[in-house]
């Protein structure tokens, strides 16, 4: 066995391909290896901005042996009184082997004859030229490009490439270069190549100036920022995004701490985080009652030799972006939030859906009319005004240069222009939730506006056509959709889906004409979304599809449900219920209606069953009512020994047909009582 190391040596590649492109080698490494049945052991993989790298130990020197099992015809057609035909001659020879070597098995459609090739292993070294070449073309990336004359495409241009299997060079060639042992060290510290082997190739690059494991250049750099805070008087700001950023763009990391005036600490917190973090990436340092100080850290890419310059450039780039946002802030406060809602008018949202202006008077009328549907008429003028103001910071200075502050901006002017503080928040929570794991909106006015503006986008866009598909998701509408359906569920929103959908394309009328089937798509979508949220609570795929064949319009009414089925399959009497479900909606299809006689119940168990379910049915009214779905469950369970009897001793198809009709009438009100909270039917009843 031998060590294998591929490294894809490059120009200098965007932080998120890197991940992106370490990822895809592991898994479609693993994937070629198998599919060409070669072994190996543990796959290491590893990045930084010049290179990809794949490390795999332990492979096998020779494939294994591919025995393979070809059907062929019936063992009665093969052969006649022992003699082979010529089926099974014509058989043999396909297959490339002798008559003699035809095996006959039983199957269970009944004897066949089979073939068996056994095809001899190739030595690694000759599959690995082709193997490697295919396993770079088939990772895939959403932005590429070509160079010069080569026809190949990849995030930045390829500069060489390694290739060795144990001390030997792998030949192959791809996009115009030539696989061999070289590699290339730092940009500005090392001047030639490398030679490498895979025992040696982590220290090689050591001494090169570049720490090749992710890992450990993460780890460098917490331990390098943290020294630099603490000689700075501070304590780091630590951003997890803007780290693992920072771990992609550098090859050899060296921590600088500088200085910005204090005259900027004037400025929002975030007016001054954003542009250290988005546009320069450095960290902000604060001091320990977490106030902000005049410094920051940032990570040099070396340069260690070269401190108090690298220190100097990186405080008068900060100091530039620092005074633009001052000199925005400044001019922005000249004018109040309200004047900047006229200027949406020259901003526009989408074509066909109009300006910013138009977006804001429709979100707007949604808002207010969620909050009366929610009975909150006591916010309803704090909702109205934040509605109003949400967008105007989208015209301001601040906003125009650094987009990430809309919202953070909208409640500074507001407050600033003397709006209330339940407004200026509002303001700012309309936009959450901004990720995955971002906080949701906390007042009732942002939270109102934040599915006002959201579900806004979302009906818009699936009425000009502007539907997410595959990787395509310019407005970002899955991501909208996942919030409004989080705030819902966490607020308990008491709001039908239905009703809601129904009310955005209403306002929408005017704007855009709408497809009839517009509205079942947005829901679909929304149903989308919901399934992979309650997947994410841990609720099987199959109770999931049960509750929402009964309740899928209110959110958290339907998570109540799936809730409460889920721990019901933890007990007992569950798998009970399920089966004695299953054999009353077998039958109950048949029924023509669902009225009972009790006077044509003329056995005891059927009499048994119709007392039982009269109770029953009350008691889960009364649980439903209260939205106690577990309770419900538990009452239903009563009917399951009466349900086994029933059918034991019942004939329910009887001959008469008064009696056939009646009982098939139990059985559809039974199934309609079973399945109040979920549709059992669906249950896969392995659990």
């Amino acid at each position: 066995m031998k060590d294998l190391l591929l490294e894809i040596g490059t120009e200098e590649l965007p932080a998120h391909v890197v991940d992106l492109g370490t990822k895809q080698l592991q898994e479609k490494a693993k994937e070629l290896l198998a599919e060409h049945r070669i072994g190996h052991g543990p796959v290491s993989v590893w990045g930084t901005p010049r290179r990809l790298v794949l490390s795999i130990t332990q492979v096998e020197e020779e494939q294994a042996d591919l025995l393979e099992e070809v059907k062929g015809p019936p063992a009665s057609i093969a052969f006649a009184e022992g003699q082979p035909t010529k089926a099974a001659i014509g058989f043999a020879e396909r297959q490339g082997v002798e008559v003699s070597e035809l095996v006959v098995k039983k199957t269970p459609q009944g004897e066949y004859v089979f073939a068996q090739r056994k095809e001899q292993g190739l030595p690694s070294r000759e599959i690995l030229p082709e193997l490697l070449p295919q396993l770079i073309a088939a990772l895939s990336f959403p932005k590429t490009m070509r160079w010069g004359e080569v026809d190949f495409r990849f995030p930045r241009p390829i500069r060489w490439l390694v290739a060795l299997f144990g001390d030997e060079v792998v030949p192959f060639s791809i996009a115009g270069v030539d696989s061999g042992n070289l590699s290339w060290g730092h940009r500005f510290y090392c001047s030639g190549p490398v030679p490498v082997t895979p025992s040696t190739y982590l220290d090689d690059l050591r001494r090169a100036w570049v720490i090749v494991d992710g890992d450990e250049r993460r780890q460098t750099i917490i331990r390098l920022v943290e020294e630099a805070a603490k000689a700075c008087g501070g304590q780091v700001l630590w951003d997890e995004d803007l780290l693992a950023e920072v771990t992609n763009l550098v090859e050899y990391p060296v921590a600088v701490w500088g200085e910005f005036g204090s005259d900027m600490l004037e400025l929002p917190r975030e007016v001054l985080i954003t542009p250290m973090k988005e546009h320069q990436r450095y960290f902000a340092v604060l001091n320990q009652e977490g106030e902000l100080l005049p410094r920051f850290i940032a990570v040099a890419n070396g340069g260690k030799d070269n401190l108090p310059e690298i220190r100097q450039g990186f405080e008068r780039v900060l100091a530039a972006r620092l005074a633009d946002a001052k000199f925005f802030w400044e001019v922005d406060r000249k004018t109040p939030l309200e004047g900047y809602i006229e200027k949406l008018k020259g901003i526009v949202f989408q074509e066909a859906l109009g300006t910013m202006y138009a977006k804001t008077l429709r979100v707007r009328d949604l808002a207010v009319k969620l909050a009366e549907e929610l009975g909150l008429d006591e916010h309803l003028p704090v909702v109205k005004r934040a509605a109003e103001l949400a967008k105007a910071d989208l015209a301001t200075n601040m906003v125009y240069e650094f987009p990430e502050l809309q919202g953070v901006m909208g409640r500074e002017y507001a407050l600033g222009a003397g709006e209330a503080p339940a407004v200026a928040e509002a303001i700012f929570e309309h936009y959450l939730p901004r990720f995955a794991g971002d906080e949701l909106p906390e007042t009732a006015a942002g939270m109102i506006v934040s599915i006002a503006d959201k579900m806004d986008s979302i009906a818009g866009c699936f009425a000009v056509g502007l539907i997410p598909t595959g990787s395509q998701d310019p407005y970002a509408l899955r991501r909208q959709a996942l919030g409004i359906i989080q705030i819902i569920l966490a607020k308990g929103l008491d709001l039908s889906l239905t009703s809601l959908i129904n009310w955005t394309q209403a306002g929408l009328a005017e704007q855009v004409e709408q497809a009839p089937e517009t509205a079942s798509q947005i829901r679909e979508f929304f149903l989308g979304r919901l399934r992979g949220v309650l997947t994410g609570e841990g609720i099987p795929y199959d109770v999931i599809d049960a509750v929402l064949a009964v309740e899928a319009d209110r959110l958290p009414d339907l998570l109540a449900r799936c809730r409460a089925v889920a721990e019901g399959l933890r007990s007992e009497g569950m798998a009970t219920l399920l089966t004695a479900c299953e054999r009353v909606a077998n039958l109950a299809a048949k029924a023509d209606d669902r009225r009972v006689d009790p006077s044509l119940l003329v056995e005891r168990a059927e009499k048994e069953l119709y007392e039982v379910y009269e109770q029953v049915k009350d008691e889960v009214a009364g649980k439903m009512a209260a939205a106690d779905y577990q309770g419900a469950l538990a009452a239903l369970g009563q009917l399951a020994g009466p349900i086994d009897a029933f059918f034991d001793q019942v004939l329910v198809m009887a001959e008469d047909e008064s009696l056939r009709r009646n009982r098939l009438a139990l059985l559809a009100n039974l199934t309609d009582l079973l399945t109040c909270v979920a549709d059992l039917r669906l249950i896969v009843p392995a659990r």
